[in-house]
């Protein structure tokens, strides 16, 4: 009968720490998508508007001053990323997305200074860090959500 006592005592107490267990993972969990579904935003935020501004910019190459505007926007939009807290989880891809608005702030320098074919490079090597960005991000099972 002493050990069915123990064990019957034991039996309550197990499920409350099983269950405490799981509501703490649960918790750790949410806090964790929410850390990343705060980065995620932002990040989506940041990628869209240096696409749209380079999109424009592209088909108006021609204009300096435009050009010098999309530049000082780029460089805040960097600036803003560099500043951006970062879930730890997020720290192997990041480095990603401040070289693709690095990338993006130099290619309007390039069409500001009137050199349409450096703009279009520094655009290509700004899409290929989107990617490695996303594809670093889908590894560990995250989507940047579409800004629209």
């Amino acid at each position: 009968m002493a050990a069915s006592g123990c064990s019957g005592s034991s039996g309550p107490r197990s499920r409350r720490q099983l269950l405490a267990l799981l509501a703490s993972g649960l918790v750790l969990l949410a806090s964790r998508q929410s850390r990343a579904g705060s980065y995620l935003d932002r990040a989506g935020l940041l990628i869209s508007e240096a696409i749209r501004d380079n999109e424009f910019l592209a088909r108006r190459l021609a204009d300096r001053e435009l050009a010098r505007l999309v530049a000082r926007i780029a460089a805040g939009r960097l600036q803003a990323a560099k500043e951006t807290q970062v879930p730890r989880e997020a720290l192997q891809a990041h480095p990603h997305l401040l070289l693709m608005l690095e990338h993006y702030e130099r290619a309007a320098a390039a069409a500001q200074a009137g050199e349409a074919a450096r703009f279009r490079e520094l655009v290509r090597s700004a899409q290929q860090e989107e990617q490695l960005f996303r594809g670093v991000l889908r590894e560990l099972g995250w989507t940047v959500p579409p800004a629209k």
